[in-house]
């Protein structure tokens, strides 16, 4: 019995102690956990250097600090920027240089546009005072003009076409009227026109009236007392016959246009002058 209990009493302090240690060595596990966590945090709290991860030729991926490839690529961005700041400061300058040129020549056509304008207000307002006095100029003939109308109208002159006519109230010769007209700063009808036939035959009124034509220098050769030759005549039905020397032409005053009659010079009979007014 006693050796019994004294093997209990071994096997208990043999379990003490064993106890003990598995005590120690978890206690010394749980520090070395500690510390380990402890190591860990530190680790964490470190300033890491940077990490680039870069492909090389051969498509594999490498790691490490900052490389000269990446350090390349950032130096070609900034010249590449910087080309571009430069380009644009270069275009810059260059429109503002036209611009700057474009400006003065704008400026200079201006200034020329408007010493021009200046000119031509002054040259207009020079027109406005002339074109006035040109006006009232204009006026002052109209009433001289109708003055002088009126007068001749009283001495027996008619106003047609920018001419006045007169026919005389006594008969004479051809060159005697003819020289009355020239007394008077006139001479004797011309007629070129139907217009100036049908007028003579109104202010005639069926009279018979010397006119300015004569074959008297070549015979059958009409010529006006201009010296002009008779290129369209109103003759009457079978005129000129030149019966008697009949060299001096007399309108006869017929209603008909076909009027004109060649007679002799010496014949009396009235005569028309004619006058141009101006």
């Amino acid at each position: 019995m006693a050796s019994t209990h004294l093997q209990k009493t071994k096997e208990l302090k043999m379990n003490e102690e064993i106890y003990a240690n598995s005590r120690m060595a978890q206690d010394i596990t749980s520090t070395i956990s500690h510390d380990s966590n402890d190591y860990e945090d530190i680790y964490a709290n470190e300033d890491v250097p940077e990490i680039c991860v870069t492909r090389n030729h051969k498509g594999t991926m490498t790691s490490g600090t900052e490389t000269s490839g990446s350090r390349c690529y950032r130096l070609a961005a900034v010249c590449c920027l910087g080309l571009l700041c430069v380009l644009l400061l270069t275009a810059i300058t260059v429109l503002w240089v036209k611009f700057t040129a474009e400006k003065e020549r704008l400026q200079i056509r201006y200034n020329n546009l408007t010493i021009e304008r200046d000119q031509l207000q002054s040259i207009y307002s020079n027109l406005t005072a002339e074109t006035a006095k040109l006006q009232t100029r204009c006026s002052n003939l109209t009433k001289e003009r109708h003055g002088l109308l009126q007068r001749f109208s009283d001495l027996g002159w008619i106003y047609f076409n920018s001419s006045i006519y007169n026919i005389s109230t006594e008969k004479k010769s051809w060159d005697e009227g003819r020289q009355d007209c020239r007394k008077r700063g006139a001479d004797l009808l011309i007629i070129k026109s139907r217009e100036k036939q049908e007028f003579a035959a109104s202010i005639l009124s069926n009279r018979e009236a010397w006119i300015g034509l004569t074959d008297s220098e070549t015979e059958g050769v009409w010529k006006w007392v201009d010296g002009s030759v008779l290129t369209t005549g109103f003759w009457n039905t079978g005129e000129p016959n030149n019966g008697g020397e009949e060299d001096c032409a007399q309108f006869l005053g017929y209603p008909d246009k076909r009027s004109w009659n060649d007679r002799r010079c010496s014949v009396s009979s009235q005569w028309i002058c004619e006058k141009n007014f101006f």
